[in-house]
Parts: C-alpha cells; structure tokens; sequence
C-alpha cells in the first residue's frame, strides 16, 4: 500500500468522522430545543387548565363580561388545536393578551379582587406566567443553538444531507407586552 492510498484511506476516514460527528452534535442540538419546547409545553397546558377556573370565579361577579370570558375559552381552545409553532405562538400570546384585559376588568369589581378563590388563582397564574417566561428563553437559547450549527460552514452541509431545518423562535408578538409598564405611585 502506497503513501497516496494511505493518505486517501485516512482523509475518508476523517471525512466519515467529521459526517458522525457533526450528525451526532445536530441530534443533541434539536433533542435539546425538543426538550426545551416540552418546558415550555407544560407550563402553557398548565395556563391552560387554570383558565377554566379563573372564568368560573369572575363569572359568578361579572356577568356582562361574557364576551371576555367566551373569547379565552374560544383562543384557549385554539391553543390547544395549534398546528404549527407559529399559530401556537400566535393563540399563546392572545390568550396572554385575554388574560390581562380579564385582569383589567377586575378592578372594576372590588368584591372579586377581595376573593380568596380569585387572589389564589391570580397568584397561581403569575407563577406560572414566570415560568412560561423562563421556559421560552430556555427554548430560544436551544433554538439558537441549533440554528448555529445548522446553518453554520461546514456542518450545514451535514444539515442539508440528513434534513436538518432551522426552527422558528417562540417569541412575543403582542404589543402590549413590549409597551413600557404603567406605574403608579
């Protein structure tokens, strides 16, 4: 055996390695952002069945609010028929949009804001608001991550063979999340 097929055995497998090696760091990369979205899953079905019981406790106070209260239970249920990651980003953030105006109109009913049935609830929710929150930047590192290296020289390559895709980032598309707090002294 002579030094170019030498040199030609040990560059194919170098090549074979590298394929492996950047497959097996792809397959880490998109277990991880599945396993990131799953956090982020739990916490949003966890919103989910809350919801249900915030309805019930405000409509016991707030009877002409039925439009509100049908509109979260309408988006609540399209959350959970979502498809795909952007039309469950979108119901997500209408529903976390219904939910603050819920919490709007609640103001108008001192006896409700006094309830300890409601302030529990309310307790809950801003929990795990705070989770969905810490969940999705969790999910949006993972989800760059991926992206990097998919699309980065030379593993993209690998990407494109094996039918790697970029992943969308689940983001905040509601204006009123991004709008400056109001605060009162």
């Amino acid at each position: 055996m002579g030094f170019s097929e030498i040199l030609w055995s040990a560059l194919g497998i170098g090549l074979v390695g590298w394929v492996i090696y950047s497959f097996n760091r792809l397959v880490r990369d998109r277990t991880l952002l599945r396993e990131a979205w799953s956090g982020i899953d739990v916490q949003l079905k966890r919103r989910s069945s809350l919801a249900p019981n915030l309805i019930e406790c405000v409509k016991g106070y707030a009877n002409y609010e039925k439009f509100t209260l049908e509109r979260i239970a309408e988006i609540r249920t399209q959350a959970g028929q979502s498809e795909t990651l952007r039309q469950r980003n979108e119901n997500e953030n209408a529903l976390t949009d219904q939910l603050k105006h819920l919490f709007a109109l609640v103001e108008s009913y001192p006896e409700l804001r006094a309830n300890n049935n409601f302030l529990e609830l309310q307790k809950e929710l801003t929990e795990i608001e705070s989770q969905i929150q810490y969940s999705r930047r969790y999910y949006n590192g993972a989800t760059r991550n991926y992206n990097i290296r998919a699309q980065s020289f030379p593993s993209v390559l690998v990407a494109a063979i094996f039918g790697f895709q970029s992943e969308e980032f689940f983001e905040i598309e509601t204006a009123t999340e991004r709008a400056n707090p109001e605060v009162k002294l």
